[in-house]
């Protein structure tokens, strides 16, 4: 078995946005996905990674995820071997953000959390393709099941995230950054400006594919993980 990967799921998420990624990878990695819905920072969301994860792992985030593997990443960067950012951010939210954010928290703790994730994760940023109906009712399915006093939780961490771009400048491991063409709310722009400030970076926009590729060209997402994971670790 090669080298442990862990992958951590974005805001309301939880393994099955990995699935596809999951059945396929660990016919030759030990897989884990880390929890992130306890805590209210990220900070210690990347605590909790951490400790539940092995020793030294490949880190894989989505969203939410990629901010918390960041975070990860500055906190133990000995302990990880090489990163994957998937449809994410490494800056700060502005305080316009982090104020869109507070109606939203008393209409889910309101009872309202299906609304709110609809206008959160509205369709249009995803692919209008045949998966984007699976995608909706998957979110739904999973906010249900983590609940309001999580959505809150994850939304205060959003809105205190801290900036990664040194983290990521300073950084010499192998680094995958992946996100879907079509994605409105971590558009292609994003993924370049990440790309651009990571020494070894892999840059990989999917055609046809929006803020959840693991799920809308989840055959191409599998394949760039695998050989991220596959090729050639850095010595530090």
């Amino acid at each position: 078995m090669s080298e442990p990967l862990v992958l951590v799921p974005g805001m309301m998420s939880d393994a099955r946005v990995f699935m596809p990624q999951i059945v396929e990878l660990t016919k030759t990695h030990s897989v884990q996905v880390a929890p992130v819905s306890q805590a209210d920072s990220i900070r210690e969301m990347a605590h909790d990674v951490l400790r539940g994860a092995p020793e030294q792992f490949a880190l894989a985030g989505h969203s939410m995820g990629g901010i918390v593997a960041m975070e990860v990443l500055r906190q133990a960067p000995e302990r990880v071997s090489k990163l994957a950012l998937i449809s994410t951010s490494a800056t700060t939210e502005s305080p316009a953000q982090a104020a869109e954010r507070e109606p939203l928290m008393v209409r889910a703790r309101a009872g309202r959390l299906a609304e709110v994730m609809e206008e959160t994760l509205r369709a249009d940023v995803f692919f209008d393709g045949p998966a984007r109906s699976q995608i909706l009712n998957l979110i739904q399915e999973m906010a249900t099941r983590l609940g309001a006093d999580v959505f809150v939780r994850q939304s205060r961490a959003l809105q205190s995230r801290p900036d990664q771009q040194r983290t990521l400048r300073t950084t010499r491991i192998p680094v995958l950054v992946l996100g879907g063409e079509n994605d409105r709310l971590t558009p292609p722009a994003r993924h370049e400006f990440i790309a651009g400030l990571v020494e070894r970076a892999d840059l990989k926009i999917l055609p046809n594919a929006g803020h959840l590729p693991m799920v809308e060209a989840a055959d191409a997402v599998t394949e760039a993980l695998r050989n991220w994971l596959n090729g050639p670790l850095v010595l530090r």
